[in-house]
């Protein structure tokens, strides 16, 4: 055999030999990221990313990620969720309540780990938070259960008010529990509450302007990623208008708003993460109890504080996880 013959069949069976080295290798798993607000303006996705790695998986070099954002448009969750299982992922991590439901809708096979303000056990999306059954688990981070904590720490921030107006998503899947809760208990503590229910830039500014005209002592911003991703919006208006905030998210405060407090976001997605790994590597949703938030965060910006011309209270001081200067 010539040595240019032969060095061609080598060249051939080398090639033969990395394909099928190729094929055997197993393909890279596929995680889907759904969410009704944009996900872009969530920081809270490096800690999702740092979840991951956790269990050892590092996006990119040992597992895809698929992002889907309804930007708002909770209409699309359901055409964004058959997209994902168009792309054959093997898990969909819901960032909210609207994705989680499109999600269940869509499959119930493929594993799905939610991260929800709303008790899932009440909401039909578990069997139970020990033994969730099914195809979904996830983190619920108690939304409803902090209304009357947030108000009760605007009240001592504005020991005087005795009224207040909130601000509460229209589109929310929770929307009208969520007005429930914050009329319960401004109830219960004496204060007069008037709910507006935005659905779109467009309408906060309107509600800000409508509520403005009787010029309440503060303002409660309600849950969800529809006023998260519109914070500096709703940071420029209280701003400008002079009025005492409080908001679930620290990210609120971190873009000059007042006051919030919440189970911390970031620890929360980081969970979702560190679930996502767990049932690449084989565990079951059904067998992994939803968590409830470890860490809360009360953060107040004292900066703002001072453009507002609020004192704010050594007693919220001395609370406070972190005071922003």
């Amino acid at each position: 055999m010539k040595r240019r013959q032969f060095i061609t069949l080598l060249g051939g069976a080398a090639a033969a030999w990395t394909l099928a080295a190729r094929a055997q290798q197993p393909a890279m798993p596929v995680v889907g990221v759904l969410g009704g607000a944009s996900l872009d303006a969530l920081a809270e996705l490096r800690a999702f990313r740092q979840g991951l790695k956790e269990v050892g998986y590092v996006e990119g070099e040992n597992v895809a990620v698929e992002y889907r954002s309804a930007d708002n448009r909770i209409d699309r969750l359901p055409e964004l969720a058959a997209d994902l299982l168009r792309r054959r992922v093997a898990v969909i991590a819901a960032a909210d309540m609207a994705s989680t439901r499109a999600a269940q809708a869509a499959t119930t096979t493929i594993p799905i780990v939610f991260l929800v303000g709303a008790d899932p056990v009440s909401r039909g999306l578990v069997a139970s938070l020990a033994r969730p059954g099914g195809n979904a688990t996830g983190i619920n981070v108690f939304t409803g259960e902090l209304v009357a904590k947030r108000l009760g720490l605007l009240r001592e921030l504005v020991p005087g008010a005795t009224r207040v107006a909130a601000l509460v998503h229209s589109a929310d899947a929770d929307a009208d529990s969520t007005s429930r809760d914050v009329e319960a208990a401004a109830r219960a503590m004496g204060l007069q509450i008037q709910v507006f229910k935005p659905s779109t830039s467009r309408e906060i500014s309107a509600a800000f302007a409508s509520f403005m005209r009787e010029r309440p002592d503060a303002l409660f911003v309600g849950p969800g990623p529809f006023f998260n991703t519109r914070r500096v919006q709703l940071v420029l208006l209280a701003a400008t208008n002079k009025i005492p905030t409080i908001s679930g998210v620290r990210g609120y405060v971190e873009a000059g708003g007042l006051m919030s407090y919440g189970a911390s976001l970031a620890d929360a997605f980081r969970q979702v993460g560190i679930y996502t790994g767990r049932i690449l590597k084989g565990e079951k949703p059904a067998d992994l109890p939803v968590l409830q938030p470890t860490k809360f965060e009360f953060v107040i910006n004292a900066e703002t504080a001072r453009m507002l011309g609020v004192t704010v209270p050594d007693k919220l001081l001395a609370l406070a996880d972190e005071v922003i200067e």
